[in-house]
């Protein structure tokens, strides 16, 4: 039984191709464009709603951090002096 199996291990049987193959790759391509197809794209209003609100998010977010810097900035510097 060992036997068979060092032998179909040495002729190269039951070995999976590598995936850099030609054949390979040309199969996740396939495969990569079957599951675009299944993809709902949002509409142009909801995609500017939604960036919008990320940006004014952003804003929001700096604007807090920008602040707590400064006046963390100057309560060190005041306990330093």
């Amino acid at each position: 039984m060992a036997a068979k199996a060092k032998d179909s291990k040495s002729t190269g049987e039951g070995k999976e191709p590598s995936p850099f193959s030609p054949a390979q790759i040309k199969k996740f391509v396939g495969e990569v464009q079957a599951e675009f197809t299944k993809i709902v794209w949002p509409d142009k209003k909801v995609t500017a709603g939604l960036t919008g609100m990320v940006i004014l998010l952003a804003l929001v977010v700096s604007a807090y951090l920008g602040t707590v810097d400064v006046v963390l900035g100057k309560l060190i510097s005041t306990i330093l002096r």
